[in-house]
């Protein structure tokens, strides 16, 4: 089992970020939800140039690790675009998104594209209609009649790990804000209270971390455990946002929720990811009704 991502996929992300970043990278996010239609405009170039959609990660492992580099990149600047559910596109869609069995609803709000939908137990169905963009750029879906099945395991995994690129952002940012911060004539990042806290989402992020390796690992490796892995996964990127979060709000303070705060746009715009297809409770169901009394796929299982 090899955890690691590849070089090149590593590096392919670093380009990412750079990319991101010299396009605009906070800036892109706020003129975004200045005006939800310009997402394609804003955004689209910038993948293209990147190659995003070359990437083939269905059937090279290459292209899988990469993509994951991108998604991570991508949240990391909260860039305001689909880029792992544009990633997952089958043949005769533009992009591929989890929905739940009722009320089905996505982040792709503003963006003429042709969207198929596929639930957790495989059920696929082309998108009819995209409701007007809400917050966090989330609509309301329309479903046509169902067109087949497919594995919804990748379509999980690669949101992921564009969250976990926003808890990386989150915990830099809060890093930062606490060795610049003085109080009492020293800097919080001196209070051991302070330090337990970070080092306590710093064990969050990091599991996630690991934990994400692992289920890209199952979707091109282990198929038949890939569904249980991408549900376990969901539920440990949940569990951390929220612990993350809720310590980098903390330390930042009543700033950390004003708009003039990265730490703000950030934590706004991870809910759709946190909460859609299905939050914390629904994914504990989903993941025990899945794997029942046999449990997770382990180095030791029998």
């Amino acid at each position: 089992m090899i955890l690691e991502l590849s070089d090149e996929a590593r590096e392919y992300g670093r380009q990412a970020m750079r990319a991101f970043e010299s396009a605009g990278g906070d800036q892109l996010l706020h003129q975004a939800e200045a005006k939800p239609g310009t997402r394609e405009t804003l955004v689209g170039p910038i993948l293209a140039g990147l190659g995003a959609w070359e990437l083939e990660p269905y059937v090279d492992t290459d292209s899988l690790e990469a993509a994951a580099a991108l998604c991570r990149s991508a949240g990391y600047w909260a860039v305001p675009y689909p880029v792992a559910e544009r990633l997952c596109r089958e043949t005769g869609s533009d992009g591929l998104v989890v929905v739940p069995e009722v009320n089905p609803a996505a982040a792709v709000g503003g963006l003429a594209l042709n969207w198929a939908a596929v639930t957790v137990s495989g059920r696929r169905a082309q998108v009819s209609g995209v409701g007007p963009a809400g917050a966090g750029f989330v609509a309301d879906l329309q479903l046509g009649p169902p067109t087949g099945a497919t594995d919804a395991a990748l379509a999980l995994v690669l949101p992921c790990w564009t969250l976990l690129g926003m808890l990386d952002r989150a915990l830099h940012l809060t890093v930062t804000h606490v060795k610049l911060r003085q109080q009492f004539g020293q800097p919080l990042s001196a209070f051991q209270g302070v330090q337990f806290q970070l080092t306590d989402a710093e064990v969050e992020r990091s599991g996630l971390e690991i934990l994400a390796k692992h289920a890209l690992w199952s979707v091109s490796t282990t198929p038949h455990d890939a569904l249980d892995d991408a549900l376990a996964l969901r539920l440990a990127a949940i569990e951390a946002a929220e612990v993350v979060f809720r310590v980098c709000h903390q330390l930042h303070g009543a700033v950390g929720f004003c708009d003039e705060t990265t730490l703000s746009w950030l934590s706004r715009y991870s809910q759709p990811l946190r909460r859609l297809p299905f939050g914390l409770s629904a994914t504990r169901t989903l993941l025990a009704d899945q794997v029942g009394r046999r449990g997770l796929t382990g180095l030791f299982t029998p």
